[in-house]
């Protein structure tokens, strides 16, 4: 392994204290973050000649051009750095998380003075707020919300300096503290029952609901008796996440499993003794990492994060080295008392047990996935090549599509499959040039296809090359592509009846829509279509927020912003002479002539100015 003079002359002049450091490539990106207790002995590690060392270091430090560190008084200062770092540059080579879902909480601001309730998925950590949660039924969540506030009507509005209530109180689904219309008292009884509902601690709002539904049953109003049937599941299937599994406790229960080249994690949330949701990640490449980097990687990740709640504890299948450093860490973060420990014994042991039991479950099924979509994948791309006659295998799809705006913005998209999943590294966008201000979707496809296949000689030549688009689309592409010396097989698929036009036919190919080979052309397809319409919407955000003086010529930022200082409204600038132009901070004599011409044109020959000035940039 070669390692450059300039990064061994920085490794032997590394301090011996506390720090962060961090790898970068030849561009100058970090790719990597570390922290060290005694930064000379662990970074001098990654240079030295050593065979057993990781596939991924090894990789990262083919990759590593140059070195920098910070220094820091303590350990516990360097986790807090390299933390930060890794959640803001996310560094290649660190260990980053995939999670399955995001689930929402329930926010109850209990630091105002009439508190409101409300679901969100961003927890602040400010101790004005109580949160409830996380719940994976969604549905339920939301019609549990609409009942409790028919029942107890809190405020939801977010002012409350009106001179009159709302239409909510008069709807009776508010209370109207901004009225002074309910006292203290009375609001804070509210709030405390809506607590006691998601803490587990009531049932009184079950009982009322199950006795209204009895009564509407038996006065025959099923309608009714339908209405709280439906209002009792979702309550209770809010309730159901909260099973009683110890008289009290706040805690999460981490589980990990591991599966050659990937790595599981589940979390129950304990809270107020009860199990009130879990959540799965997964992590990729860790065949080379141990248990306990893996489990450390994973509590900084998580709980550094902003969507995480931090517990009183956290329960972990195995001892990890940085268990204490993480607590005392944690506990700053939490403004109280965090505890990292595996249990012994007792039910906290026996609940470590489930977590990790379905964590290897989670992994399991994850593979099973993965594998079937291997498989289904692999399939496709086999029965598309015997399909459309292809001499071989279409292992590298390319995709095109245009997008305009009545002939503006022209812009095109290419997005490369391989083996039937994107390559978003090999995705390409065009702004197109012959065809701005005429809308001509055939003229416009063959621009692209001569940059991509006559202009572009270092990419690879695909095995496929998908239009989006009928036979016209075909027709105006074939002929370009040949003539760059490209003999791939080129079809155009039609969005009406998913159509397949070929290469020497005018009849096209109608494949069953159950077909996987079909569902590949069309998830290839729609991803090229959403691709070039951001890209498009993009350009037409970027034209939209110009000022009207971008398009004079000799008129930049400074000046822009010096004119907008001198001149409070645009009608003033408009009334201004070439001499109070001039006089302006940075302006020039050519520069007030030009401002002043501008703004005495006509529409015509401003728009033909505009548009000028916009293809120049």
């Amino acid at each position: 392994m070669e390692i450059n003079d300039k990064i061994r002359a920085k490794v032997e002049s590394l301090p011996t204290t506390p720090g962060v450091y961090r790898w970068k490539d030849k561009n100058g990106r970090v790719i990597y973050v570390g922290k060290a207790v005694n930064l000379k002995n662990r970074v001098r590690s990654y240079v030295r000649d050593d065979k057993n060392r990781s596939p991924k270091v090894a990789a990262m430090m083919r990759h590593a051009e140059d070195l920098d560190i910070t220094m820091t008084g303590t350990e516990m200062e360097a986790l807090i750095l390299e933390c930060n770092l890794i959640k803001e540059l996310h560094p290649k080579y660190n260990i980053s998380l995939r999670d399955d879902k995001s689930y929402p909480y329930v926010k109850i601001t209990t630091g105002e003075e009439w508190p409101r309730i409300f679901i969100t998925r961003n927890i602040k950590r400010d101790g004005r707020s109580k949160y409830y949660g996380p719940f994976t039924d969604v549905g339920a969540l939301r019609e549990t919300l609409r009942l409790l506030r028919r029942v107890y009507p809190i405020r939801t509005c977010r002012n409350m300096n009106v001179s009159r209530p709302c239409l909510q109180y008069h709807l009776k689904l508010c209370a109207a503290p901004c009225g002074n219309y309910v006292s203290h008292e009375d609001y804070g009884k509210y709030v405390q029952s809506i607590c006691d509902l998601f803490e587990g601690k009531s049932t009184e709002l079950v009982k009322m609901i199950q006795a209204n539904m009895e009564t509407a049953a038996a006065n025959m109003e099923f309608e009714k008796a339908a209405m709280y049937r439906d209002q009792w599941r979702a309550v209770k299937s809010v309730q159901e996440r909260q099973n009683i599994i110890a008289k009290e406790g706040d805690f999460d229960v981490i589980g990990m499993a591991r599966n050659k080249n990937h790595t599981g994690f589940e979390i129950f949330y304990i809270r107020y003794g009860r199990m009130i949701g879990k959540e799965n990640f997964h992590i990729s490449d860790t065949e080379h990492e141990s248990d306990d980097s893996l489990m450390t990687a994973f509590i900084k990740d998580f709980y550094g994060s902003k969507t995480s709640s931090i517990p009183k504890e956290i329960i972990l299948p195995l001892t990890i080295k940085e268990a204490n450093l993480l607590a005392v860490w944690l506990t700053g973060v939490r403004k109280s008392e965090v505890k990292i420990y595996v249990p012994e014994r007792g039910f906290k042991r026996r609940i470590k047990d489930m977590a990790q039991e379905n964590a290897e479950k989670y992994l399991k099924d994850k593979k099973l996935q993965w594998e079937y979509q291997s498989a289904r994948e692999e399939g496709a791309v086999i029965k598309l090549q015997e399909i459309l006659h292809l001499p071989r295998r279409p292992e590298r799809m390319e995709c095109f599509d245009i997008s305009h705006n009545q002939g503006a913005e022209t812009t095109g998209s290419m997005v490369v499959f391989e083996n039937g999943r994107p390559n978003k590294k090999e995705y390409r966008k065009f702004k197109l040039q012959t065809t701005q201000g005429m809308p001509d979707d055939f003229k416009s496809m063959a621009e692209v296809m001569s940059r991509r296949y006559g202009n572009e000689k270092d990419w690879a030549i695909p095995d496929l090359i998908v239009l989006d688009g009928g036979l016209g689309q075909l027709h105006a592409a074939l002929p370009v592509i040949r003539a760059c010396g490209v003999t791939a097989p080129v079809i155009g698929l039609a969005k009406r009846m998913e159509e397949i036009y070929v290469e020497g036919s005018s009849e096209p190919i109608i494949i069953d829509h159950r077909e996987p080979a079909l569902q590949l052309l069309q998830y290839i397809r729609d991803e090229s279509h959403r691709f070039v319409i951001s890209y498009h919407r993009k350009w037409i955000a970027k034209r939209n927020a110009q000022s009207i003086l971008d398009h004079i010529e000799g008129i930049g930022p400074k000046r822009r912003n010096a004119l907008w200082h001198a001149f409070r409204t645009l009608d003033d600038m408009k009334k201004a002479t070439i001499e109070e132009l001039n006089q302006v901070a940075g302006m020039n004599k050519k520069s007030a002539e030009n401002v002043y011409r501008f703004f005495r044109m006509s529409k015509e020959d401003k728009g033909a100015v505009t548009h000028f000035i916009v293809n120049k940039q």
